[in-house]
């Protein structure tokens, strides 16, 4: 069976398996993969379905163990004592470090755990220097990995699965957290200091911290906003070290292979020079790869790479259709999860793209130029709708900046960057000179990308893509670079057209519809009429740089098919409500803004007042409180909302305590009894017993953190709810919760995101 048909079969096997809400137990997998072999061996016909199978049960196998190696519940917020080492990169932002740490030795009251593996680690308030392959003993509280479930969000439960994460937290204060001797060596140590050498010998920061970027693959010193350049002008595979430039650094030790055997032909009568060459190739691919962190686009080059050596060096033909598929057998069989990681599609599908689609024109500039422009456009269409599914975006202006940046990158910068960094271990003077030379290319080449980034239409955003519309489009997109001779390729643009069907349609007049994120410990709520949208809160901005309305207000927007905002109300200045405002506010600058506490806004807000009121749609919009003249008295400042339809209504009422509390239900007046929002999270001064009674809600939904270190809800108040026979919802154990208000029914609660799009990974 070819490679490349084992490799599709083994991939069709891991791949179902990432879509089972839960995994089947130990037994099963091996019954399956008893049959695989049985099939694969016994069967010549059937061997096909004997490697899907064989996929499935290895997907199934290795996906229990690192589900099994997961930090166990009865130990999640207690501190326990680790001992390990930092793996990868430390990154220090403003008052806080985070880190990888690689546990193997744990105990807890002085009792030793039988529990190991990676976890991720945050140390705040000033933490000491930290550095790569260091060992450490410290005091840690962890728990499972959990994220936030929003539409068109990144699901952080299945990055951590992919990565090997077992556990996040952070580093208690405890006497006894030292460093345990000096730092050994290790390649993430080598790659801190060509980091590090760099920073101290390129002036400009962010200059030093793309040459960072491009060398090593230090993405460190980047900030947000360069990532949004990267994205909207699709370039983001170049920063972070991408499988082309492996290429040119196997191309690097080719040409130096080659130069030596011209200066001592008589090598070649003890090593043939075709397989030295191919050696020396693999040699600098390895040695980059490794400085690269072994990123999954480097390591398909790699393996790749040494297929076409393993074949040259026994004298082997090899195509590249087989390379490809012996890199993908290769990399299923070490790591079948690397299936979740975007990489992993973006790189195999974008260079089989390549394989299939550009067709050689000869050699010599006018050759190496077509295929440079052609490949450009064929990889720009081809991976369209791979990041419409992963990122929910792509860039109009991805094929002209590629077609600079690509040559620029891989040609001139990285090459300087590579011999300065070569320099800085055999001759640290005469590196300066060569990294200043990348430094202005590097300088040059941003400046040229923030101004096409900051073209209309750069970043195209469409509502979630649905797996037939994805399929279709990549059909599609093969379709339209056939070869010349295939008929009506134009048509391929056709199956394009689904990825542009919207997710959710508007609700019809008189109707409405809400959202309430999953922002952890705060709260954001999306609301939509017919033909208007109102975001209420927009989550926390954290000082690491972490921003709710960045992470998930917008994103949810876009998944949802909503490309415009008409008002931002922010109930009160506290940063788990008006964190994210900013961010939301520059992405629809046109909205109206209200906001309980404007003084406290970091951005110009009106105030809102009871009694201000509106009509979108058919439905009415009222705001309770403040009173005139109460603003700015934190808490009970917050702007509370009452939203009217025909059939239902919905309260919003941010933070208030139970002292504002009987005036707001007094002012919700006669109707329907209004699903409700609970005030501050399920904190214990509100939501008093009257409150409950006086609205009684036929629903209650909570937005708290998991595991929140302020145990919101409170006990005493569930027991309130629960006592009133209220049922109350929490974005944390459910995700985002969707609130449908139709005109002919009573309002009603969809399915939560963590229980709508069930996963194995997900807690």
């Amino acid at each position: 069976m070819p490679a490349a048909s084992m490799g599709l079969a083994l991939l069709a096997g891991v791949l179902a398996v990432q879509w089972l809400p839960s995994l089947p137990p130990r037994w099963c997998t091996l019954l399956l993969l008893a049959l695989a072999l049985l099939l694969a061996w016994r069967c010549p016909r059937g061997r096909w379905v004997g490697y899907i199978l064989i996929g499935v049960a290895w997907a199934m196998y290795r996906g229990g163990m690192a589900m099994d190696a997961r930090l166990p519940r009865s130990l999640e917020g207690r501190d326990l004592i680790v001992t390990g080492t930092i793996v990868d990169l430390p990154l220090k932002r403003g008052y806080a470090s985070s880190f990888e740490l690689r546990v193997d030795r744990a105990t807890l009251d002085g009792r030793l755990i039988p529990w190991r593996g990676r976890v991720a680690v945050s140390w705040y308030d000033d933490p000491p220097t930290l550095h790569p392959c260091s060992r450490w003993r410290l005091q840690l509280r962890l728990k499972r990995p959990r994220g936030l479930l929003d539409p068109g969000s990144a699901d952080s439960e299945r990055t951590a699965l992919q990565r090997g994460i077992v556990a996040h937290g952070y580093v208690r204060d405890d006497v006894d957290n030292a460093q345990l001797g000096k730092p050994s060596w290790c390649v993430d140590g080598v790659r801190d200091a060509i980091a590090r050498g760099i920073a101290a010998r390129v002036r400009d920061p962010h200059d030093a911290a793309l040459l960072r970027a491009f060398a090593v693959g230090d993405t460190r010193g980047l900030q947000q906003q360069d990532w949004a350049v990267a994205r909207a002008n699709g370039v983001s595979h170049l920063i972070a070290i991408s499988g082309f430039h492996v290429g040119v650094a196997a191309v690097f030790g080719l040409g130096l292979a080659t130069l030596l055997y011209g200066l001592l032909p008589r090598l070649g009568h003890r090593l043939p020079r075709p397989q030295a060459q191919a050696t020396a190739a693999l040699l600098a691919a390895t040695i980059y790869s490794a400085l690269a962190g072994f990123g999954l686009p480097t390591v398909r080059t790699l393996l790749m790479i040494a297929v076409v050596t393993l074949a040259r060096c026994g004298r082997r033909g090899s195509t590249g259709a087989q390379s490809l598929g012996l890199a993908m057998l290769a990399i299923l069989l070490v790591d079948p999860l690397a299936v979740l990681a975007a990489g992993f599609w973006l790189s195999f599908v974008g260079v089989a793209f390549l394989m299939l689609c550009l067709q050689a024109r000869g050699r010599g500039l006018r050759a190496f130029l077509h295929e440079l422009s052609a490949g450009q456009m064929v990889m720009t269409v081809g991976l369209l709708p791979l990041s419409l599914w992963f990122f929910g975006q792509a860039s109009l202006v991805g094929a002209l900046s590629n077609l600079i940046a690509v040559p620029l990158v891989s040609f001139a910068i990285v090459p300087c960057a590579l011999g300065g960094t070569l320099l800085l271990g055999l001759c640290p003077p005469a590196a300066a000179p060569v990294l200043w030379v990348a430094a202005k290319l590097a300088h040059a080449q941003w400046w040229l990308l923030e101004q096409t980034a900051a073209w209309p239409g750069a970043q195209w955003y469409l509502p979630s893509v649905q797996p037939l519309a994805l399929l279709m489009a990549l059909v599609g997109a093969l379709w339209l670079f056939m070869p010349r001779g295939v008929p009506l390729r134009w048509l391929g643009a056709l199956l394009f057209l689904p990825l542009l069907y919207p997710a959710l349609t508007p609700p019809p007049a008189g109707t409405f519809r809400v959202w309430v994120l999953d922002v952890g410990q705060g709260l954001s709520v999306l609301l939509r009429t017919q033909h208007h949208v109102l975001v209420y809160d927009a989550g926390a901005r954290y000082p690491s740089g972490f921003d709710l309305g960045e992470a998930v207000v917008l994103p949810a927007m876009h998944a949802l098919g909503i490309g415009q905002l008409d008002m931002l109300m922010i109930s009160h200045g506290d940063n788990d409500h008006a964190g994210g405002a900013e961010t939301v506010a520059m992405a629809f600058p046109q909205a109206t803004r209200y906001a309980g506490e404007p003084s406290r806004m970091r951005i110009p807000m009106q105030q809102c007042v009871s009694g201000q009121s509106w009509r979108w749609d058919g439905v009415d919009f009222r705001v309770l409180n403040p009173a005139p003249g109460q603003g700015d008295r934190d808490n009970d400042s917050s702007c509370v909302l009452l939203v009217e339809g025909p059939r239902g209504r919905l309260l919003l009422a941010g933070d208030i305590s139970s002292r504002v509390e009987p005036q707001v239900a007094a002012a919700v007046g006669p109707g329907p009894a209004p699903l409700l929002v609970v005030p501050h999270h399920g904190s214990k001064t509100s939501s008093s017993a009257a409150f409950i009674a006086a609205i009684h809600p036929p629903l209650a939904v909570v937005s708290a953190g998991w595991r929140n270190r302020f145990g919101h809800p409170k006990p005493e108040v569930v027991a309130r709810y629960a006592m009133a026979r209220v049922p109350l919802f929490n974005t944390a154990v459910q995700g985002a919760i969707p609130l449908e208000f139709p005109v002919d029914a009573p309002a009603r609660r969809e399915p939560g995101w963590r229980l709508r799009r069930r996963r194995y990974w997900r807690e």
